[in-house]
């Protein structure tokens, strides 16, 4: 089968920031697929060598077997994008916005599919209203329905949901859930972890314009997990401050590798007459996860 996506040796410099290097990606077809990573870790950059909008310095990149420079118009009538900055045209309504971008590729008399669009990103009672008019939780949802006006097989979401309030959230996800089912890949970029966690099958983490790890979700928080303990002291010897990921007011989100570990802890905090006020094991999660992996590759 032909895969959904297929990135290859792909690189990419602006300036002095080589904000690609060497990207090999393959995205099977059907997958809800999770691209993770820090600001300016290169995600934002792949989307959109992906999408045609920045050329990479070497490599390619192929929708659905169709080359995205050479053979672009088949690339971009298979691709759709939802792009994390709001950019809308402030002349016209929800309903005729949807309806110059279906006429983009060609698509005319889908009023039914824009209706539905309208209804599962709750704009049914904005359809008529102006762009100018809309919070930006709303320009956001108008943004989502440009990317499938035009029913797409492969999806690209680059951060939907910043700025969408909790009850939009989950409808959007309900969404996006019909459509993977239905046979549409889903690619996912998100900075809300638990939505990654809840919905991708298969997840790639960038850092520094590189993949750091790239596995299913099951492996990853099998392989990286260890136990997590959360310790609130008065204080922390200096040789356990290396397994810190996070520090809030004397108290320590620790990462360790076994409860052997933890032991070593408990003895190290005796020796040093440390004072503990609170100590608990947590269940491991996609982000505890991810920054693990993040702090691997400093």
């Amino acid at each position: 089968m032909i895969p959904a996506v297929e990135i290859v040796n792909v690189a990419r410099r602006f300036g002095a920031v080589q904000a690609l290097s060497g990207v090999d990606l393959v995205v099977e077809a059907g997958e809800f697929f999770g691209l993770l990573g820090p600001n300016g870790a290169g995600k934002t950059t792949l989307i959109s060598i992906l999408a045609g909008l920045v050329a990479a310095d070497t490599g390619s990149a192929r929708v659905l077997g169709h080359d995205v420079v050479t053979d672009y118009r088949n690339a971009r009538r298979l691709l759709g994008v939802v792009p994390q900055e709001l950019v809308f045209d402030p002349f016209f309504s929800v309903r005729e916005t949807l309806e110059i971008q279906s006429g983009y590729f060609g698509i005319r008399d889908n009023d039914a599919w824009i209706d539905e669009i309208l209804h599962h990103l709750d704009l049914t009672g904005r359809a008529n209203t102006n762009m100018r008019a809309l919070s930006g939780g709303m320009k956001r949802r108008v943004l989502i329905g440009q990317a499938l006006v035009h029913k797409p097989p492969v999806i690209v979401l680059d951060e939907p949901t910043a700025g969408v309030d909790v009850e939009l959230r989950q409808s959007l996800w309900g969404f996006i859930r019909k459509l993977n089912r239905d046979g549409h890949t889903i690619i996912l970029t998100t900075h809300y972890l638990e939505e990654a966690e809840a919905l991708c099958a298969r997840i790639a983490m960038l850092k520094a314009g590189k993949i750091v790890a790239l596995d299913t979700k099951q492996n990853l928080l099998s392989r990286f997990a260890g136990l997590t303990v959360r310790l609130t002291a008065d204080q922390l010897p200096g040789a356990w401050q290396s397994r810190v990921m996070r520090q809030e007011e004397g108290t320590y989100l620790l990462s360790l590798a076994s409860y052997a570990e933890l032991e070593s802890l408990l003895a190290a905090l005796r020796l040093d007459g440390a004072t503990i006020a609170e100590l608990s094991l947590q269940e491991a999660d996609l982000e505890q996860v991810f920054l693990r992996i993040m702090a691997r590759h400093q």
